[in-house]
């Protein structure tokens, strides 16, 4: 509840209020308790006092116990004896349902949400594929080379597109981004086509989520609370992960410097928060870190929520100068030796051990310390959580289907687009490469044909023009034969009759006639 300007979380033994100051909110924070132990209510409580003080506030609804906020609180007797117990009836408590909209990344719980391969990045893409460093190291010169191509990298089937134009070409990159392993390659491919599978391929598109629009107030100024149903994508630890690390990156690059404010612009609160962290490689771990340690500077507090401090890095649990831890099991010696590391991070109260008290914890009792104005976090303190205004636990699919179509985002995410990028981009240059390649190929297969008819028609030529010696030659011997017999016959006449008379004359025309013919066909057969 908001008290003074003042979130009250609860209140001592004695009745003394504890205040988480909103200036100091920003500076980040942290909810852990063992499963059962009251961190859903704790998170729910803050959410509300956020949101009554005109924050916009992101939820991850692991459980979809969370939904319940668009509802007023059921009463009971249980209620009656808390509101009695700290004295809220005086201060303004009432049931009330708060302003809400549910998210969900595959569409199916939540208005759609989506990002494109280029905004989620290499990094990022990397860890939800589980790509080995090497792959990592190929996928990231791929995002170079679409940036020097100018190619648009929206869903998968573009980085796909990209990734088969790069093997076919890898010659022509490996000069300025060195070896390109086809078999590499292959295996971000593969792993393209099962985030595919298993519903990457509604996640990344258009229209992408614009992050600015968690940070709304409803009519009456209180701050929106955005709930993403994680029930579903919960099954996938990495995506779950990767995808709120991603919404915090987006927010860190949209969000410009606003120093330290009066209230944060937007709270996040990370349910299972060690899945944030399980099996991250050392350079997403040293985002995450770089992230939420220079976010504060952009008006945005970030809570997690987890089982056992001892799920969150160090680098990252130093962060967080807020802390509320419910109560921690400790059966074994290493679970004793982290709820000991968990109660030394706690300034010490000399009123009570803070080991022992952190395990006899009851449900809804917490220790606690938060920031004062001079941004020191204050002593331990134990304190009994308020109870939420809102609705204790799930609710129906008609009353979430009902707040889903009463947002203004419903219809603007509603429809996916699929624009001009990489994938058409290289299938039209493909296809050009293709025709030309075959007009290339028809004009070989023309310039053969006619190279062939030529050869034809000059065979043809050559074989005509001996037929026509042939005939030449036959029309000349027939007659040459004819004139040569001529001559020969009046030559061997004269010649005949001079010598013999008229016998003669007889006898010498057909020698001469004969010689004649003879003389033209020995000419002829010589040429």
């Amino acid at each position: 509840m908001v008290q003074e300007g003042k979130i009250w979380i609860g209140s001592r033994e004695d009745g003394t209020r504890v205040y988480l100051l909103p200036e100091m909110a920003a500076r980040h924070g942290l909810i852990a308790g063992a499963t059962g132990t009251g961190k859903t209510v704790t998170l729910k409580v803050l959410s509300e006092a956020f949101s009554d003080l005109g924050v916009p506030v992101f939820l991850s609804d692991v459980k979809g116990d969370l939904a319940g906020m668009v509802s007023p609180a059921a009463d009971s007797e249980d209620m009656q004896r808390r509101i009695q117990k700290f004295g809220l009836a005086q201060a303004g408590f009432e049931y009330k349902g708060y302003p809400a909209e549910f998210f969900d990344i595959y569409g199916n719980r939540g208005i759609q949400l989506r990002t494109t391969v280029s905004e989620m990045g290499p990094l990022l893409l990397s860890r939800i594929l589980g790509l080995n460093d090497t792959q990592s190291a190929l996928l990231s010169i791929a995002f170079q080379i679409a940036d020097a191509e100018n190619l648009l990298l929206i869903d998968i089937k573009d980085l796909k597109a990209l990734l088969n134009f790069i093997n076919d070409n890898r010659k022509v990159y490996e000069s300025s981004y060195g070896r390109i392993s086809p078999a590499s390659i292959a295996v971000i491919i593969r792993s393209l086509a099962a985030l595919e599978g298993a519903g990457g391929n509604r996640f990344f598109g258009e229209t992408a989520f614009d992050i600015r629009d968690f940070l709304r107030t409803d009519q009456d100024g209180r701050g929106i609370i955005s709930i993403l149903d994680s029930s579903s994508l919960i099954a996938n630890g990495t995506l779950y992960s990767t995808f709120l690390l991603w919404l915090l990156s987006e927010l860190f690059e949209v969000l410009p410097e606003a120093g330290d404010l009066e209230k944060p612009k937007l709270v996040f609160f990370f349910d299972e928060a060690h899945l944030l962290f399980d099996g991250a490689p050392k350079a997403l771990l040293d985002k995450i870190g770089q992230v939420v340690k220079l976010i504060r500077s952009k008006g945005v507090g970030v809570y997690f929520c987890t089982q056992n401090p001892k799920d969150i890095p160090d680098g990252v649990l130093a962060q967080l100068g807020n802390k509320i831890e419910h109560a921690l099991r400790a059966y074994t010696p290493s679970e004793q030796k982290a709820v000991r590391a968990a109660s030394d991070a706690f300034r010490t109260n000399p009123a009570f051990d803070t080991y022992e008290t952190m395990l006899s914890l009851g449900i809804g009792e917490a220790l606690v310390s938060l920031l004062g104005p001079d941004g020191v976090p204050g002593i331990a303190e134990k304190i009994l959580v308020l109870p939420p205004q809102s609705r204790i636990g799930a609710i129906d699919d008609l009353t979430r289907q009902q707040t889903v179509n009463r947002s203004s985002l419903a219809q603007k995410y509603a429809n996916a687009v699929d624009p001009d990028s990489a994938y058409e981009f290289l299938q039209r240059k493909l296809g050009k490469e293709a025709a030309l390649l075959q007009k290339e190929e028809e004009e070989a297969q023309r310039a053969k044909q006619e190279e062939a008819a030529a050869r034809a028609r000059e065979k043809e030529e050559e074989k005509e023009q001996k037929a026509r010696s042939r005939s030449y030659k036959q029309a000349a011997k027939s007659v040459g034969s004819s004139v040569a017999g001529t001559l020969g016959r009046e030559v061997g006449k004269n010649v005949g009759e001079s010598m013999f008379g008229k016998f003669g004359k007889t006898l010498g025309g057909n020698l001469g006639a004969s010689l004649g013919r003879g003389i033209m066909s020995t000419l002829f057969k010589l040429r």
